[in-house]
């Protein structure tokens, strides 16, 4: 059997240090995982209340549609439920829009580093793959369009960008969709969207409206906390998601999944309270990092991405002997700095004495 050349030369998803395994290889009783920008504060009370109920029936297939999702959504975003598209995950519409619009001969364009499975999709799908590198931490837009020529068929940004934070406000995503052609198909890919506070931040399901080559991904795997779950959505004129819908599973999304996200709607308590915390314990993370002078990206979602005098595999597994699990930037294109997931207040004051701790003992070493 022969496989695409392509899949010789690439390596399946390898998912951060699991709690288990980290305990079973250092001995430890408790694990803090703050390597995938998952929600320490859990999800919505409500749906683990109503969790026993969601689970009669199982039985049936789902409904391929997400009719009651689709409706109660469509009606929380104003927008047509025939604009929206479902996943499993907000990863899932990524691998269908490569399906539908990637192929040989092709090119698309995106930020480095950015989100992986931009590229790894389009890799699968034979397009040629244009990276710019970013700007202390931001999309260099200007020369994004700059790479768009006739073979050009989708150009992705992601805002907050993974994995520095960085956002792209109002008047740079305005001028960047009036220079972009439109049979390009501007991928507006915002997982940490619940988070961004930013006065000038875009408002991109309004924009879709006047952007007919737009698509905008969400998720409720970050700020909902459903990650276990895997549901996320896209918005698009109902052109571009017809165009979608045929490279999409039939049932994709399973009924548990649809029903928890309707639940999590409703209970906008909980996301708020979540977002309030992040953004208090961030900004307290931003704080060490300036009275300890280590430098980090401006940052719009629930990590901070922190550079450091030293690589970020040795923060990594010191960190990690301590029971943190956190992501190295060696592994994620940025050296010497870690990708660290804002937890609890009481988690990040841990995290920050072992940062301060590590640092002082090897600046007293250096000092002898």
């Amino acid at each position: 059997m022969k496989a695409k050349e392509i899949l010789k030369t690439m390596k399946p998803y390898k998912p951060g240090k699991q709690i288990e395994e980290v305990k079973k290889e250092y001995g430890l009783k408790e694990i803090v995982k703050l390597a995938s920008n998952e929600n320490p504060f859990g999800f919505s009370p409500q749906v683990k209340k109503e969790l026993p109920d969601l689970i009669a029936g199982l039985e049936k297939y789902p409904d391929g549609y997400a009719a009651e999702l689709r409706k109660k959504l469509g009606e929380k975003l104003s927008v047509d439920p025939a604009q929206l598209i479902f996943g499993n995950g907000s990863d899932e519409i990524v691998q269908i829009i490569c399906r539908t619009y990637l192929e040989q001969g092709t090119n698309t364009v995106m930020a480095t580093p950015t989100f992986p499975q931009y590229k790894h999709n389009a890799l699968i799908e034979g397009a040629e793959i244009r990276e710019v590198p970013v700007v202390d931490g931001y999309h260099d837009l200007d020369r994004m369009i700059n790479e768009i020529d006739e073979h050009t068929r989708a150009v992705w940004l992601c805002t907050p960008n993974n994995p520095t934070g960085s956002h792209i406000s109002q008047p740079d995503m305005e001028s960047f969709l009036g220079r972009c052609p439109d049979n390009v198909l501007v991928v507006v890919d915002e997982a940490y969207y619940e988070y961004m506070d930013a006065s000038d931040y875009y408002d991109a399901i309004s924009g879709v409206a006047n952007h007919p080559n737009m698509i905008v991904l969400r998720t409720f795997s970050k700020a909902y906390g459903l990650a276990g779950l895997r549901i996320g959505y896209g918005v698009a004129q109902t052109e571009v998601i017809q165009q979608l819908d045929p490279a999409r599973e039939p049932f994709n999304t399973s009924t548990i999944a649809q029903a928890a996200a309707m639940i999590a709607l409703d209970d906008q308590k909980f996301l708020n309270e979540s977002v309030a915390r992040n953004k208090t314990n961030r900004e307290v993370m931003m704080k060490f990092c300036d009275e300890h002078e280590l430098g980090y990206f401006d940052s719009q979602a629930n990590f901070l991405l922190i550079n450091l005098p030293v690589s970020g595999d040795v923060i990594f597994e010191h960190l990690l002997s301590k029971g943190f699990i956190v992501r190295s930037g060696e592994a994620l294109g940025i050296p010497n700095s870690i990708r660290l997931t804002i937890g609890s207040k009481e988690i990040m004051e841990q995290i920050q004495d072992e940062i301060s701790h590590y640092l002082s003992s090897k600046k007293t070493g250096a000092q002898k």
